[in-house]
């Protein structure tokens, strides 16, 4: 009696590859015309086989551990509205921490839903496509859940509904959207290091662990819901970003310059996209559970850097100018952002306000060297004009970074004063730039043809491009109501809706 002898069960791996490797070789095309993008940036990759993915996981099992994820996350966020979630907040200042969420880092997650998308097209090989196809997926989720929780509090509050039109006019909010635009212009193999590898495995957690803690110090558990939700699928996007780069390192040596500059430039790029945040984890929390300069410490200081040290062994090298600046500015650059938005606030979709005394005894002591020398007084000097009935508004423009678009704020060391306005320039074409730093002016000359295109919100204003040449107008432009939206704290509908629901019982 003959047994036929039962096949070898495949394993993971090999069920994976059987599952996911489902391309096919171009026969009746030219490859280089349905691989436009492949030689566009230099990159050689010679074999794509060699791709290695991780976590290998396939779309049945993707989407029962998304729809599980989502269940939880709904019921939590029924639960929140039905319990009236909104008065255990710790104050309503925090509410503009979510305004700034909603405007700057919302959008950017839904403009590289695309982008992925793009990339899951233009690559070549199918192991690299199924994983960025999922991390569309991903960030189109992220958006969803960040805009549903979040609508909660636009029941309640003012200056959330319109956000899809800020993020288009606003002049703060040209900062998200250019480094989006310059990520969306890029290369697929520059894009997958700009957002797979330097923004989600270097800055992520700079931008995400802030925000939700600070949700948690603060009362708002449905947004650390969110929170949590999204920062569960970032295991697989920083190890995609990472193995994009190793990737692209391994496969041909004459990658490592390329890779090396993007590196560096998309740090700078996403470490000056971050300059929101520091204000909001300084100043705009009521009960603030970490500071910026620690924040920078941990996630730049010694993790960035340990990510650049583990890749020296494939020739790259670690950015040390540029590190030396972030951590030179740490003791500054909090202070000076939430400054310019305080001084500029009579044109903003948020509230901002002068730290009371808590909150400023608090920043000396995460301030030692720098608050009480430089901040304090000005802040002093800024609430006394308050008491006064004579609230400080800037009366003029700032000039802007070419590159990064932010007002030039920030200062430098020069000969042992810290108090010297950092500020750079170059020529273009009989044209001259202005820049906040040395790195956006390198970046700047690395690319110039895509940086004179930068759509400049001051300039646009000056040139009557946003509504009118008064503040009424460009307000008006902007949709936001002059005098009731665009004020201090105190005073606003926010804090009498606060008030209203602070003295409703049940």
């Amino acid at each position: 009696m003959s047994v036929n002898q039962r096949k070898k069960r495949l394993g993971k791996k090999e069920s994976y590859e059987y599952m996911t490797r489902l391309g096919w070789d171009v026969t009746y095309q030219k490859e280089e015309d349905v691989y436009p993008y492949m030689k566009y940036e230099g990159i050689k990759i010679n074999d794509w086989n060699a791709w290695d993915d991780p976590f290998r996981m396939t779309m049945e099992s993707y989407w029962k551990l998304q729809a599980e994820k989502d269940k939880k996350l709904y019921s939590i966020i029924d639960a929140f509205a039905q319990n009236n979630g909104q008065k255990n907040i710790s104050d309503a200042r925090y509410v503009n921490a979510l305004k700034i969420f909603l405007q700057a880092v919302t959008p950017v997650e839904h403009k590289v839903v695309s982008g992925f998308s793009n990339v899951a097209r233009n690559f070549k090989g199918e192991g690299a496509t199924v994983a960025c196809q999922m991390q569309a997926i991903d960030e189109l989720r992220h958006y969803q859940t960040q805009v549903h929780t979040i609508s909660h509090y636009n029941k309640y509050f003012d200056g959330f509904s319109e956000y899809t039109t800020l993020v288009n006019r606003m002049w703060y909010l040209s900062v998200p959207k250019s480094f989006s635009d310059d990520v969306a212009t890029a290369g697929p193999f520059e894009f997958m290091v700009a957002v797979g590898f330097s923004f989600e495995f270097v800055l992520t957690s700079l931008l995400f662990v802030p925000f939700m803690s600070g949700a948690a110090y603060n009362g708002d558990m449905a947004t650390v819901t969110f929170g949590f939700s999204a920062q569960s699928d970032e295991s697989r996007h920083m190890t995609l970003g990472l193995q994009a780069v190793k990737f692209m390192l391994e496969q041909d040596p004459d990658n490592v310059p390329i890779v090396q500059e993007w590196m560096d430039k998309w740090l700078w790029r996403g470490y000056r996209l971050l300059s929101i945040v520091s204000a909001m984890m300084d100043y705009m929390l009521p009960n603030s559970p970490t500071s910026w300069s620690e924040a920078v410490s941990l996630y730049i200081e010694q993790n960035a850097m340990a990510l650049y040290s583990d890749l020296e062994r494939y020739g790259i090298e670690k950015p040390i100018k540029m590190l030396e600046k972030i951590v030179a500015e740490k003791e500054h650059y909090s202070h000076q952002v939430w400054k310019t938005l305080y001084v500029h606030g009579n044109a903003e979709a948020f509230h901002t306000w002068m730290p009371d005394e808590e909150k400023m005894n608090w920043l000396s002591e995460k301030y030692p060297n720098t608050f009480d020398k430089y901040y304090r007084p000005v802040f002093e000097e800024y609430k006394k004009r308050e008491a006064a009935g004579e609230r400080y508004y800037s009366t003029t423009l700032p000039a802007l970074c070419q590159t990064c678009q932010l007002p030039l704020l920030f200062t430098e060391v020069q000969n042992g004063n810290e108090t010297v306005y950092s500020h750079a320039s170059t020529e273009f074409e009989g044209d001259k730039y202005h820049f906040c730093s040395d790195e956006c002016k390198g970046i700047f000359e690395r690319e110039p043809q895509k940086f004179v295109q930068s759509w400049l919100p001051v300039y646009q204003i000056f040139q009557g491009n946003c509504g009118g040449a008064t503040i009424p107008e460009v307000l008006k432009w902007y949709k936001v109501e002059d005098g009731v939206d665009n004020m201090d704290y105190v005073g606003s509908p926010d804090e009498a809706m606060w008030n209203k629901l602070k003295n409703i019982k049940g």
